[in-house]
Formats: C-alpha cells, sequence, structure tokens
C-alpha cells in the first residue's frame, strides 16, 4: 500500500429519502443561463444552440439545515435556487431518449455565488472560479430517488426570512433534463455520483448575515440555510 503525505479526505455525500445508505458526491457541474428571465436580470440572453456550463467542486458541498458563514472576499452574496440532478450509472454519448435511465434521483440545490465578483470576471472576459466555486457555496438537500419524481411543471421557489424572492416553474427551463444529460455526456464521461445542478429562475438577490433562507420545488424536499458571521 502507498503511504500518503496526510490522509486522503472523505468523499462528500448527500443523504438519499428513505434508505440508510448515502450518495457520494464525485463532481458538480453547473448550467448557466437556463431560465430565460433569469439570463435578462443578468443582462444577457439565453445560447439556444447548446448550454454552457461551469463547475463547482465536490468539496464546495454542503448539507442543507446549517448554519454557513458569510464567505471572504464579496460584499454581495447571491441565492440561487436549482434543480439538481443526482447520476447514478455510467453515460457517455447517452441518447436524450436513453437519459433519464442514468439518473439515481433529484434534489434541491442552492448554488451561493460571489455576484460582485462574477460581474467584474464577466467584464474582464475571465473564468467565474473565485465567484462560483466558493467554499460551502453547493448546498443540496436530500435526494429523491429517480422512481418518486419526475420533472415537470413543478414550481420552484426561494424565500429569505418569509419573503418570496424566486418563484417560478422546473418546466421553465430551455434545457430540459434528458437534454443536458445527452449533451454533457457529448463531452464527459458522466459517473455515478456526478450531480447536475440546471440553473435558476429570476429573483436572485443578496443574502445578509443572520439571514433564514428556504429554497424549494414541489415534491422534494426543501433545503434550509441560514447565513452566519461573516470570517
Amino acid at each position: 500500500m502507498t503511504d500518503r503525505v496526510f490522509p486522503a479526505l472523505q468523499t462528500p455525500d448527500l443523504p438519499v429519502l428513505g434508505q440508510t445508505a448515502v450518495f457520494p458526491v464525485r463532481r458538480i457541474f453547473c448550467v448557466g443561463r437556463n431560465y430565460v428571465d433569469h439570463a435578462r436580470e443578468m443582462g444577457s440572453e439565453v445560447d439556444r444552440e447548446a448550454p454552457f456550463y461551469f463547475t463547482k467542486s465536490a468539496f464546495a458541498l454542503a448539507r442543507s439545515g446549517q448554519v454557513l458563514p458569510y464567505p471572504p472576499g464579496t460584499e454581495n452574496y447571491h441565492h440561487e435556487v436549482e434543480l439538481v440532478i443526482a447520476i447514478g450509472a455510467p453515460a457517455f454519448r447517452i441518447a436524450a431518449a436513453q437519459a433519464m435511465s442514468v439518473i439515481h434521483g433529484y434534489a434541491v440545490g442552492l448554488d451561493m455565488t460571489r455576484r460582485d465578483l462574477q460581474s467584474a470576471l464577466k467584464d474582464q472576459q475571465r473564468p467565474w472560479d473565485l465567484a462560483k466555486d466558493v467554499e460551502n457555496s453547493a448546498v443540496i438537500g436530500t435526494i429523491t430517488p429517480a422512481a418518486g419524481f419526475t420533472p415537470a411543471g413543478q414550481a420552484i421557489r426561494l424565500g429569505v426570512n418569509g419573503v418570496i424572492r424566486q418563484d417560478g416553474q422546473v418546466s421553465d427551463m430551455v434545457w430540459r433534463t434528458a437534454d443536458l444529460i445527452c449533451h454533457l455526456s457529448g463531452y464527459y464521461h458522466l459517473q455515478p455520483g456526478d450531480l447536475i445542478m440546471t440553473g435558476t429562475p429570476a429573483g436572485v438577490g443578496p443574502v445578509s448575515p443572520g439571514d433564514d433562507i428556504l429554497a424549494e420545488i414541489d415534491g422534494l424536499e426543501p433545503v434550509t440555510l441560514s447565513i452566519g458571521a461573516a470570517e
């Protein structure tokens, strides 16, 4: 056995509804501009030729129900509620007609974003890593097995301190679940443990220390998050 200079980090994982076994997380892919109204509120238009992606480290994962610190390096930290697809079987160059067969389940997620940094990086035509791949910025709830949920016209909403800010429908996505898996599998060998965060509806906005967030999609377990003091 090869010695390591320090112990390997444990793979992050998520609970699965009705099961004692957990879902180990491998990679997190995020879809940009997948809701028309959100793209417009960010000053952009949807590219209807193909979806585009950014990534978050699996170690950016945080479970629902925590108090997490307001992160360093930003004065404009934003919430984004999203439908999350959990991949449960290998998929490479899979057809859209077969794509749903590789889904283990679905969850509610928060793609938390350093918006001020994202805006600056866009202006400089630089990657968004500092804005998006933030520690504790992928807050994801309990996974509901695919047999118990089919993405359709479910409401997707988010409230801060009891006030609704985001309110849309999953069916508002430009690129649907099967299309995203089909397209992404043309570039990656998708594997069990991969997550796809599918984009957010309009209404994103800032949070502050002391705020309580409730993110919901009808038919899935909600996500709660409290924003702690700045680090």
